[in-house]
């Protein structure tokens, strides 16, 4: 069960990657996608209890989604799958740059998840769909990456979700 500390880290990152995507809403949805706060998947590296505030934070803000049920299963689902694997593989690799890089492959390649509800919602062709999904994931985490790793230095991530 989350511990206060950590349901409020949660729910402030749910909140922002919320507000970030809705304010960003023209680059959060469809074909084309610059989802600016996916790079919060970044935090999962720092410590597997912000799984709960990202996964909220994609299943609120996809309630706003034109593609209305198939965004909340399927956008729901690749944050689940994507952060489930990198949780996984952060058991054995403890370099935090490396994780970077591997989490970055994780979200950009299971953007065929995306792709897929786009072709069946939409009938947008899988491949390019794919293509510029994944790029658009990819510029996102590639992005992300840095800036989170210069944050942690200064904010600690880990330090501000566990308990003391």
């Amino acid at each position: 069960m989350l511990k206060t500390k950590s349901l409020v880290t949660n729910a402030v990152i749910a909140a922002l990657y919320i507000a970030i995507s809705l304010v960003l809403e023209p680059l959060s949805f469809m074909s084309v996608q610059f989802r600016v706060p996916e790079m919060f998947n970044h935090l999962v590296i720092f410590s597997p209890r912000y799984f709960f505030g990202i996964v909220m934070g994609v299943f609120i803000t996809n309630l706003f989604s034109p593609l209305g049920v198939y965004d909340l299963f399927f956008g729901v689902g690749h944050s689940i799958i994507s952060l489930g694997l990198l949780i996984l593989i952060r058991r054995s690799v403890k370099n935090v740059k490396a994780l970077l890089v591997i989490n970055t492959v994780i979200f950009t390649a299971t953007m065929a998840i995306i792709a897929l509800e786009l072709y069946l919602a939409l009938e947008l062709p899988f491949w390019a769909t794919y293509l510029t999904t994944a790029l658009g994931e990819f510029g996102v985490m590639a992005i992300g990456a840095p800036v989170m790793y210069t944050l942690n230095k200064s904010l600690n991530f880990n330090k501000i979700i566990e308990q003391p």
